[in-house]
């Protein structure tokens, strides 16, 4: 049968589940975005004050969710690869940067969140803990608009650590409530307890692909850690782009000595391992999210330069470019208005396999620790402490693995594939 599947309806697909799985949050959060608007115009510094990483990061992905499918729909004729069919690097790439644009939708947790650590870590997929909630300050009805704003951003904004929940293994309720951790069991009043009818409140929290060493939801962190690949690898491949195309144009246009200077110094860093430049640089400058992205930015755009500087080379003799520069356009404007267009099939391509590598390049960093440290969930620092619990725990570095494999695949399958549509030579082979 026929694949009749379009991209658009994927993504309409994955659009309509984030909505029923997370209406609830999706209220809470355009709730908060108005509760905070309203406090911006009544009292601007209180407003101000409470601005935070993870704030704006549940905002801007609640404000994309209808942003986007309504830009979408608006230009959806200038958006004609909506309309190409499904294939599976498409999906996987698709659901990489879902996982980019709404990480606090999809996932309902912290990637950081622990708690009784001796119930939850270590945890096989698929497994579940049950969660006994207390009272706190979410379960009043707040007034004023600033305390609605904090009840609000307590119920959207995911925390690391919430004490109003405890996991436990079992519950005794009689005269007294007993809820037992490791076989210890804790008294406690009912007082104390959220109640549903005059039972305690108990859910349960499934781990679906397990728990790390600190009782972590991998999970929540194999989604976070997208983030931190992509973002990664989209600013690395910019910074090697603007490089890449600037000097291979230079070289190509100018010969002479430009072309000798940039290619012999192209060469040395081909030639030279770049394990060590990369080292070096982020010994001096330590491992931030910035430096890790500059560094692999200035670090992979040798290649990019040999395929600009061979396609400036071939274009430079031709009529039209020579018209062009003697009707007196200036550099600029022969880089983008001659040779861009011509030469954008090849870069698109090449930028596409550069991004794989980038990301490949990340985890490794990661996996020695020379990548981003502790600070941000990465697969590759979620493979290096797996690796300690291989025996004991599989899954935390299967899932990872696993990942950042299919990642490495799509983006070259996808690359392959654009190569081939843009190229119509290639089409028949």
């Amino acid at each position: 049968m026929k694949n009749r599947f379009k991209i658009w309806q994927f993504l309409l697909l994955i659009w309509i589940i984030i909505l029923l799985i997370r209406f609830e949050l999706l209220i809470n959060t355009y709730d908060l975005i108005f509760s905070w608007l309203i406090l911006l115009i009544s009292d601007l510094d209180t407003a101000l004050s409470q601005i935070s990483f993870d704030l704006l990061d549940s905002m801007i992905a609640g404000i994309l969710f209808i942003v986007i499918p309504l830009l979408s729909i608006i230009y959806r004729k200038k958006l004609g690869f909506l309309y190409g069919k499904v294939f599976p690097a498409a999906i996987f790439l698709i659901l990489l940067i879902t996982c980019f644009l709404f990480a606090p939708l999809i996932s309902n947790k912290n990637p950081d969140f622990y708690k009784n650590i001796g119930i939850t870590k270590l945890l096989p997929p698929l497994s579940s803990v049950q969660v006994l909630h207390f009272k706190n300050d979410q379960n009043f009805q707040p007034s004023e608009s600033f305390e609605k704003f904090l009840f609000l951003k307590d119920k959207v904004v995911k925390k690391s650590f919430d004490e109003s929940i405890q996991y436990i293994d079992s519950i005794s309720i009689g005269g007294k409530i007993i809820y037992y951790q490791n076989g210890v069991g804790k008294e406690t009043n009912r007082e104390s307890l959220l109640l549903r009818g005059k039972d305690p409140f108990i859910t349960k929290q499934m781990f679906i692909l397990g728990s790390d060493q600190f009782g972590r939801d991998v999970l929540t962190r194999l989604i976070y850690g997208a983030r931190i690949s992509l973002m990664v690898g989209f600013g690395s491949v910019i910074i090697s782009l603007i490089i890449g195309l600037t000097f291979g144009f230079l070289a190509g246009y100018g010969g002479g000595l430009p072309d000798a200077v940039f290619s012999r110094f192209t060469d040395m860093l081909l030639s030279f391992p770049i394990i060590f430049l990369v080292v070096l640089i982020l010994a001096l400058f330590g491992n931030s999210l910035l430096s890790v992205i500059v560094v692999l930015g200035f670090s992979s755009w040798m290649s990019l330069f040999k395929v600009v500087k061979t396609e400036v080379l071939s274009i430079k003799e031709k009529n039209y470019f020579v018209s062009s520069k003697l009707l007196g356009l200036s550099k600029k404007q022969l880089l983008f208005n001659e040779v861009l267009p011509v030469i954008i099939v090849p870069i698109i391509v090449n930028v596409i396999f550069q991004f794989g590598n980038v990301i490949i390049a990340e985890s490794a960093l990661s996996y020695l620790g020379l990548g981003l440290g502790n600070n941000y969930p990465s697969w590759g620092s979620m493979i290096q402490s797996g690796q300690e619990y291989l025996s004991l725990a599989w899954w935390m570095i299967f899932s990872p693995g696993i990942t950042l494999i299919f990642t490495l695949l799509s983006a070259n399958s996808f690359g392959i594939s654009l190569s081939r549509k843009l190229n119509p030579r290639l089409q028949n082979d």
